[in-house]
C-alpha cells in the first residue's frame, strides 16, 4: 500500500515537474515573441525593410518613441542602416527629436556622419535642426570622440553654425574645457565669431566664469582641490580672442563675469600673460 502511494506520489510529481517545464518553455517563448513584436519596428529599421516600417509607424506612430533592449530608438537604426525614407517618415512625426541620444550617446546625426554615403542623412538631419556631431561632442567635453571626428574622410569641420548660429568653439567655451578648446582652435575654428545673441566664445567662457578659483576656498589644499579645470578665458585671450565685442545687449566679454573675484582672476592672468585688455 505504502509502495504504491510512494508510486502514484513520483508520478505525480514528475508529471506537475514536466507541466511546470511546458509552461516555462511557453512562457518563455509568449515572452520572446512579445519582445520581438514590441521592437518590430525597430527590427525592420535595422534591416531596411521601409514597407513594414511604414506599416507599423502608420499603424502606431508611438513606436518611433520606443528604445529597444540595445538602448536604441528606431531613427538609430535607420541612420546606421542609412535609410532615408525612413528618417523622412520619422521626421514628419510631432515628437520627432533630431537630437536623441542613444544608450551609447550616440545621435542619429553622428551615426549618419560616421557611415559611408551617408551625406543625404546628414543633409536631412541638419534641415530638420539637428546639432552637428561636433558640437554635440564639444558639448560633452568627448576629446576622444572630437579627435576621430577631425580624423575621418572627409574630416570634421570646426567651421561649421548650428541653429543658434554657435560654432562647436562657443559649446566648448560655455562648458569650460580648455583642451577642446585649443582642439578646435588647431582645427581653424573662428575665435572671434559671433552667435545670434551677438555672444563671441569669449562671452560665453567668462558668463560661466571658467579659469577661476572659488573665492570661497580658505587653505592652499582647498584651493588646489577647487581650481576649475579650464582656463578657458585665459586660453581664448592667449589665443587672439578680442575683447571690444558686444553682446546684442551692449556687453563686453568681461562685463559678463558673475562676480567681481571673477574678473579680477581673468584680469590678473592676462596681466600675467603679458594680455592687453
Amino acid at each position: 500500500m505504502h509502495l504504491t502511494l510512494q508510486i502514484q506520489a513520483t508520478l505525480l510529481y514528475t508529471h506537475n515537474q514536466v507541466h511546470q517545464k511546458v509552461r516555462a518553455a511557453k512562457t518563455n517563448m509568449l515572452s520572446s515573441e512579445q519582445s520581438e513584436d514590441k521592437f518590430a519596428i525597430h527590427a525592420a529599421a535595422r534591416e531596411g525593410k521601409l514597407s513594414i516600417f511604414e506599416s507599423l509607424l502608420n499603424a502606431n506612430p508611438k513606436v518611433s518613441q520606443r528604445k529597444d533592449d540595445d538602448g536604441r530608438y528606431p531613427i538609430h537604426w535607420a541612420a546606421s542602416s542609412n535609410q532615408l525614407q525612413m528618417i523622412l517618415l520619422l521626421s514628419q512625426q510631432k515628437s520627432f527629436d533630431p537630437d536623441v541620444v542613444d544608450d551609447s550617446g550616440w545621435t542619429p546625426l553622428m551615426i549618419a556622419a560616421s557611415i559611408k554615403d551617408g551625406d543625404a542623412i546628414v543633409d536631412l538631419l541638419l534641415s530638420r535642426g539637428a546639432d552637428t556631431a561636433l558640437h554635440f561632442v564639444a558639448s560633452k567635453n568627448n576629446l576622444e570622440v572630437a579627435r576621430k571626428l577631425f580624423a575621418n574622410k572627409p574630416p570634421a569641420s570646426a567651421r561649421v553654425k548650428d541653429r543658434r548660429g554657435q560654432y562647436p568653439l562657443h559649446r566648448a567655451a560655455a562648458v569650460g574645457s580648455e583642451p577642446m578648446v585649443k582642439l578646435l582652435l588647431q582645427h581653424n575654428s573662428p575665435i572671434n565669431a559671433s552667435d545670434i545673441a551677438g555672444s563671441t566664445a569669449l562671452h560665453h567662457a567668462v558668463a560661466e566664469g571658467h579659469g577661476m578659483i572659488s573665492p570661497f576656498l580658505s587653505t592652499v589644499e582647498d584651493m588646489q582641490a577647487h581650481v576649475v579645470i579650464g582656463h578657458v578665458a585665459i586660453a581664448l585671450l592667449k589665443a587672439g580672442a578680442e575683447t571690444d565685442k558686444k553682446d546684442a545687449d551692449g556687453y563686453l566679454a568681461l562685463e559678463l563675469a558673475p562676480d567681481k573675484q571673477v574678473r579680477k582672476y581673468i584680469e590678473r592672468e592676462a596681466e600675467n600673460q603679458g594680455i592687453e585688455l
